[in-house]
């Protein structure tokens, strides 16, 4: 990421909650709790892009991973579901989104749903990807979550 998109979002606010978004859930192990709410929500639309992880490669050892990952989450998180606040949300996601000249389809569909869970619920967005968010700021903070380097 370079140095201009990290100037527009925050590398880390002091929240007491927040959404982490799918990407957060995969580097977990890699992310310094410090770098995270205290209380941490996850969307059921993470729980099922991490559902169809195991699905989306052909390789056992990383197919097992993403099935561990899966389990884990799912242990450990009871999912915001994307009830009809969400739906709601989604609205003026998509057209934020198409108003900054992005396309609100495809890839991306997944990241908007997200980040309309975040609006509903009133929280920020924690994300490694705040690229796939741009155009929301007016709508829902976003939060650049950083990777701790290995000692």
């Amino acid at each position: 990421m370079d140095s201009s998109t990290r100037e527009s979002f925050p590398v880390h606010e002091a929240h007491e909650r927040g959404l982490a978004d799918t990407s957060v859930l995969i580097e977990m192990e890699s992310i310094a709790a410090s770098a995270l709410p205290r209380e941490l929500a996850v969307s059921a639309v993470s729980f099922a892009e991490l559902a169809a992880g195991p699905h989306a490669t052909t390789d056992r050892r990383e197919r097992a991973r993403r099935q561990d990952r899966l389990q884990r989450v799912q242990a450990t998180f009871d999912p915001l579901p994307f009830g009809a606040d969400a739906a709601r949300a989604y609205g003026q996601i998509y057209a934020a989104v198409r108003s900054a000249g992005r396309k609100a389809r495809g890839r991306r569909f997944a990241d908007l749903l997200i980040a309309a869970t975040a609006l509903a619920a009133g929280l920020p967005l924690y994300t490694r990807n705040p690229d796939d968010f741009a155009g929301l700021r007016d709508l829902v903070e976003v939060v650049y979550v950083e990777i701790v380097p290995a000692s």
